[in-house]
């Protein structure tokens, strides 16, 4: 019986911890490069200034930067909804703004995952307040089946299943952000105690 195809590294897996490749890295680059040549066939020849939400989007703004062609500045934003978790806590709050005013330029939001939606309502709206000439956004995985908040992104890379997904910038309890590839996280069902055991 053919076994699942697993990360070539173990880079931050612990005991009870395992994790499934989901897209490889050369896909991801595959898709990464079509979609700067779309934002860009989008954008003629229009200065772009891409605004990535930290920690997840740093690889993705990277490698979408560098397959832009013409004149591309970027930004960061961060927000913090997770936490140690696995679920969204549904709360989303800024701990960094924009470093520089996006007031009339054409902007590209980018996202590594577009999951219940109301990450991305947050900062849509935050964004839009400051007068941008264009806005769109630009996400890496896109899950459907967990969409909360009516929003969509212009760019899609993969849409994904329900599962939690690590690597290429996103993490569980930031680890497994430097994995290349994104990959599924399976956790091990905690033990139950013993009575009268600690």
């Amino acid at each position: 019986m053919a076994q699942k195809k697993r990360t070539k590294s173990k880079r931050g897996e612990r005991r009870g911890e395992s994790v499934r490749v989901l897209i490889s890295r050369d896909k991801l680059q595959r898709r990464i490069n079509e979609i700067a040549m779309q934002i860009r066939q989008d954008f003629k020849d229009q200065p772009l200034h891409l605004v990535g939400v930290l920690k997840g989007a740093v690889f993705f703004l990277s490698d979408l930067a560098r397959r832009i062609p013409g004149e591309v500045s970027f930004d960061f934003i961060a927000v913090s909804s997770y936490g140690k978790d696995t679920h969204s806590s549904g709360q989303v709050k800024l701990t960094k703004d924009l470093d520089f005013s996006i007031e009339g330029k054409t902007v590209v939001l980018v996202e590594d995952i577009l999951d219940t939606g109301m990450t991305m309502q947050y900062l849509i709206r935050i964004l839009q307040q400051r007068k941008p000439k264009h806005m769109r956004v630009a996400v890496l995985l896109d899950k459907p089946e967990r969409r909360i908040a009516a929003v969509h992104a212009d760019y899609v890379g993969f849409s994904i299943p329900n599962e939690f997904v690590i690597g290429y910038g996103l993490d569980y309890a930031e680890r497994y952000r430097n994995l290349p590839d994104v990959g599924v996280l399976a956790l091990a069902a905690p033990r139950k105690k013993r009575a009268g055991g600690r």
